[in-house]
């Protein structure tokens, strides 16, 4: 945990990258706080506001006196956000390149495909 984000919103990316991997299954207990805290070496404070900001997007629930626990289709949601975050990110940002530099649109697939096959043989 040290990316130059603040640690609330690291805690609750770790959870959510937990949920969209699958090591985290929708209505399963999320770790407490105090079992977030006391693996990254952070305050209980903090680790809490990260999940807590998960409960307000939805992607957690509480269960008084229980624990949180992730919500029933938290993964898909969690999925599509970020399929669009990567289409901005990288997805937009490629066509605009291929369009000033003059590759079509089937050219680009052909590179592409080329180099999930040179990926796939290493």
């Amino acid at each position: 945990m040290d990316d130059g984000k603040p640690l609330f919103q690291q805690v609750a990316e770790l959870v959510e990258g937990s949920i969209i991997d699958g090591s985290l299954n929708e209505e399963e207990q999320a770790p407490s706080t105090n079992e977030l805290a006391a693996f990254h070496h952070i305050n209980p404070a903090t680790a809490a506001k990260g999940l807590n900001q998960l409960v307000t997007t939805g992607v957690l629930y509480k269960k008084r006196g229980i624990g949180m626990f992730v919500a029933p289709g938290a993964r898909d949601r969690l999925r599509g956000q970020r399929r669009e975050q990567f289409a901005r990110a990288y997805i937009a940002p490629l066509l605009a390149e291929a369009r000033r530099i003059g590759i079509a649109p089937e050219e680009l697939r052909t590179m592409l495909d080329h180099r999930e096959d040179q990926d796939d043989r290493h």
